[in-house]
């Protein structure tokens, strides 16, 4: 990504960079012409580009300006500048809710709206913005602004959004959001009372000082009296590790074989993960978080499951493989474990 307000400085980073680049930003603000002049450089050195809601008139704030602008943008940087559509990234601006002010009531729905039909208009175009630019009137109330970011960011991937600039260390699944609080942001996001800004502010004080995803009392703790299955399921949903070894131990010696430990509680927690990441109440960080609580357990199993294999014959060697570091590295990773325990003496990835 190469970031900057000076397109000096810009083009400075797109001469260095190895691989494909991604300029942030561009847009219509300055008018045509500079805009296919920027274009025209960056197609030229074979990055992809955010181009803002933006032009001479000023801001997107409404549905209708977000889409005519990013219309307007993206046909001239296919049918003129002969853009790829695939490297193009809108972003239709995300501005904040629950301000006080009744004209900004509408911006969640605005951005959310304008996401269906620029997906629906513009093919191949993706879509971006700063999340926490909807939260910005409860800065200082970390737990409401993070739970604003999920219900928000929930409705926005239902309707097409590709991606979001997030601090992913704090985000929260959509269904872990306390219902009051969810019912509560939910209004405000989708602006669907008048006084839905009231009603968050009456109860956002409850929140105040929280930390996002710790458990902070006893009742938070309950899950630990829970059957041994529930409690794997739990923690790998949630990203726990501080008791993943000792429970996978509880399930082991409780099952007839390691391997039952694999292929019930801990295939049964990461099928309740997938399900939530395919309806967007979780993201990827999360994702990533459970992977890591799957690994910690297999890797407690693996010397008890190669003990048993060791009088048995091999059944070959698989090799699997794909790009360091992409998000598709999470899946690989766990079929590769998966088959290290249940086919193989050794499987090997890359």
């Amino acid at each position: 990504m190469v970031d900057s307000s000076k397109w000096e400085v810009i083009e400075a980073g797109l001469k260095c960079i190895q691989g494909k680049g991604i300029v942030n930003s561009i847009s219509l603000k300055e008018g045509k012409a500079k805009f296919v002049e920027q274009a025209k450089l960056i197609r030229r050195y074979g990055a992809a580009v955010i181009v803002m809601a933006f032009d001479e008139v000023g801001q997107a704030e409404t549905r209708a300006r977000k889409l005519e602008i990013c219309t307007n943008a993206y046909r001239i940087l296919v049918d003129e500048v002969g853009f790829p559509p695939e490297d193009i990234i809108f972003d239709p601006n995300i501005f904040a809710v629950a301000t006080g002010i009744d004209e900004h009531n509408n911006y969640a729905v605005d951005f959310i709206e304008a996401v269906a039909d620029i997906k629906r208009d513009l093919p191949h175009a993706m879509i971006s913005g700063g999340v926490s630019n909807v939260s910005f009137s409860f800065r200082g109330n970390n737990y409401v602004r993070e739970a604003i970011h999920a219900v928000f960011l929930y409705h926005c991937f239902k309707n097409g959004m590709d991606m979001g600039i997030v601090n992913a260390g704090q985000l929260e699944i959509y269904d872990n959001v306390p219902d009051k609080l969810r019912e509560a942001v939910e209004d405000v996001v989708l602006n669907r009372r008048s006084d839905s800004t009231e009603r968050l502010l009456d109860i956002a004080a409850e929140y105040a000082g929280k930390d996002v995803g710790k458990e902070e009392d006893a009742s938070a703790l309950e899950w630990r009296t829970w059957p041994v299955e529930k409690r794997l399921e739990h923690a790998l949903v949630k990203g726990l590790t501080e008791f993943i070894v000792a429970d996978t131990e509880e399930a082991r010696v409780k099952a007839a074989k390691p391997l039952e430990v694999i292929e019930g509680p801990l295939m049964d927690g990461m099928n309740v993960v997938g399900d939530l990441f395919g309806e967007g109440k979780m993201f990827l960080p999360q994702v990533v978080k459970s992977a890591r609580v799957m690994k910690q357990a297999v890797a407690h199993l693996e010397p008890f499951i190669n003990k048993e294999k060791q009088a048995g014959s091999s059944n070959g060697k698989i090799l699997l493989a794909t790009v360091k570091g992409d998000v598709h590295d999470i899946g690989k990773n766990i079929v590769g474990w998966y088959c290290s325990v249940i086919t193989t003496k050794s499987s090997i990835w890359a």
